[in-house]
């Protein structure tokens, strides 16, 4: 018997192994369709419309830090920068130029958002050195607090009062006000800006970003302009951001300083790690956990004067023992970042 029939004897004596259940997009379909009943099942209850409205356009904000983070090794404490700022131009757009159509405000508020994220990524991230995670998160930090700071004494733009009385998000003749139809364009903001995320992370750049989160250096060893590309996941995420800045200013009809602070950039930062970083759904769920537990704590009269101690300790227990979000306790390491090469008894032509 030559070597050729033992090595295939040997292979068909070995069990065939199956590919593991893929856990997250059964999570994603779960979480679509919860997000997607909420207006008939709380069709009676408008105050939490009003909170599923809320947590759908912060959600769109995690998703941005981690797509800088979990997918691009970007520590940015900036995105509320981003979000703030498309929050305050859609507003001066409704107050000085009598316009809030959506078509267009939104698509503004996402321009505004990128432009001004990729002018930061100029700065932080395409110098001739190569940056440290220390200084990039100290330079977004750094821009977030210039900004609070420049606006909170700014009279034109309401100074430390903010904007309020914010024209209405319109669509032809029809204004959104709180409620269902308002929700309805979140939630499809939201559905299209993760298709598109989705699409981008398991894109040729993507499978880039996942080299970059395993060997960076390898990866510039090889050629790639690593910087580059965290320089335009960076801009698409400030885009994101912008675009949740600009539906919150709409939905809470104010818009002020601390929509653009550390303060938020950090909240941002909690969502993401706290529901899982580097999985898109990740920092929704976080969202919704965060905020549906700081609703309940809030209105339990018991302790409403210091729950806001209860919500840190439990943030704080997630992080310190959980260090993969609540994603993973039910999410292995392997799906969660992704495996490439050749599969166990498969063929060489067989990648994944």
């Amino acid at each position: 018997m030559n070597v050729a029939t033992r090595t295939a004897g040997t292979r068909a004596q070995m069990p065939h192994r199956s590919r593991p259940i893929r856990v997250l997009p059964l999570i994603e379909v779960f979480v679509l369709a919860l997000l997607v009943a909420i207006p008939f099942v709380l069709s009676g209850r408008p105050e939490l419309i009003t909170l599923s409205t809320n947590i759908v356009i912060l959600s769109l904000l995690a998703m941005s830090f981690d797509l800088c983070w979990g997918f691009s090794g970007i520590m940015s404490y900036g995105q509320a920068l981003f979000f703030g700022v498309a929050g305050y131009v859609v507003a001066l757009v409704g107050r000085d130029l009598e316009f809030s159509q959506l078509w267009a405000t939104l698509p503004l508020a996402m321009l505004v958002g990128g432009l001004l994220s990729a002018a930061m990524a100029s700065f932080l991230l395409l110098g001739k050195k190569t940056p440290t995670s220390i200084f990039v998160a100290f330079g977004t930090l750094t821009g977030a607090y210039a900004a609070e700071r420049l606006v909170a004494g700014w009279q034109y733009v309401g100074a430390g009062n903010g904007l309020s009385a914010i024209k209405l998000m319109a669509f032809g003749g029809y204004e959104f006000v709180e409620g269902v139809e308002f929700y309805t364009v979140a939630l499809s903001c939201l559905v299209l800006v993760y298709l598109a995320s989705r699409l981008l992370v398991r894109s040729q750049m993507g499978l880039v970003l996942a080299g970059m989160r395993q060997n960076e250096e390898r990866l510039a060893f090889f050629g790639y302009r690593v910087q580059v590309f965290k320089a335009l996941v960076f801009s698409f995420a400030g885009a994101v951001a912008g675009l949740s800045g600009a539906l919150y200013s709409y939905h809470q009809g104010f818009t002020g300083p601390s929509n653009m602070g550390p303060g938020l950039s950090t909240t941002a930062v909690i969502y993401c790690l706290f529901g899982g970083s580097g999985t898109l759904i990740g920092p929704v769920i976080g969202t919704i956990a965060i905020e549906l537990l700081s609703y309940v704590l809030a209105d339990t009269d018991a302790i409403r004067q210091f729950w806001p101690v209860i919500l840190g300790v439990v943030l704080l227990v997630v992080v310190m023992f959980q260090p993969t979000g609540l994603l993973g306790l039910i999410v292995s390491a392997r799906e969660r970042i992704g495996s490439f090469g050749i599969r166990p008894g498969s063929s060489s032509k067989e990648t994944r």
